[in-house]
């Protein structure tokens, strides 16, 4: 089966003085999502960005906002995203004292909702939530920074993603996206996707090319070039 891709810019690597015009540049360079990485100094060692940020590039863009959760406990956080513009809402199972619980407190919300697995963290945690899953994230490098090299070993594991997902589907579940965070640049994303993902976060890769003289449409080409050419 042909399966669609999607290209999710992650805002982390953005210039952060110039955020509403850096979102509509990747929009128009042909981004599918704006990917939003929530960290909070405790879960993982960085901080970064709240609701207030979401709710002020949310009119910027009419896209979809992909917003991956680091932060413990998660269902505080989970509403205010929600009513700041998120589409998308993904967590970590660790940061979850009910993982089912909180899959429906995003859903409540009014959103998608999905799991994001570290490099480490085992798939047993998909057993039991599949059919409440809109989207399952695999970390390709140990979040809490961007700029991190692809762990080759992430492609074993979109092979069994992508196999409990084709099963799932065959069996009259709902389709779910396979999305990868972490050192996807234009030389290993063909083999991302050949493992099985098909949605694909680039944050450095994107935002390091200078956008004056259309640097991000040339670099979202390029990557489209390169699942093209698969």
């Amino acid at each position: 089966m042909t399966r669609s891709f999607r290209l999710a810019p992650s805002i982390l690597s953005a210039d952060f003085a110039r955020l509403g015009e850096e979102v509509r540049a990747v929009q128009a360079a042909g981004a599918d999502l704006i990917h939003f990485d929530v960290m909070d100094n405790h879960y993982v060692p960085n901080l970064t960005m709240g609701p207030m940020v979401c709710q002020a590039i949310r009119p910027h863009v009419s896209i979809p906002i992909d917003v991956h959760l680091m932060v413990r406990p998660v269902d505080r956080i989970i509403p205010d995203f929600a009513r700041a513009g998120a589409n998308l809402i993904t967590f970590h199972p660790e940061a979850s004292d009910h993982v089912d619980r909180t899959l429906q407190l995003i859903r409540d919300s009014g959103c998608k909702a999905g799991l994001v697995l570290n490099p480490a963290t085992p798939l047993s945690h998909l057993d039991h939530v599949m059919d409440r899953l809109d989207i399952i994230l695999l970390m390709s490098v140990n979040p809490g920074f961007g700029g991190q090299r692809f762990i080759d070993a992430t492609l074993v594991k979109l092979r069994a993603v992508r196999a409990r997902i084709d099963a799932h589907v065959a069996a009259g579940g709902q389709p779910i996206w396979l999305e990868v965070d972490g050192g996807v640049k234009g030389d290993n994303i063909s083999a991302i996707a050949e493992a099985g993902a098909d949605t694909f976060v680039a944050g450095s890769a994107v935002f390091g090319a200078p956008d004056a003289d259309g640097g991000y449409r040339a670099v979202m080409q390029s990557l489209r070039a390169a699942l093209a050419g698969r």
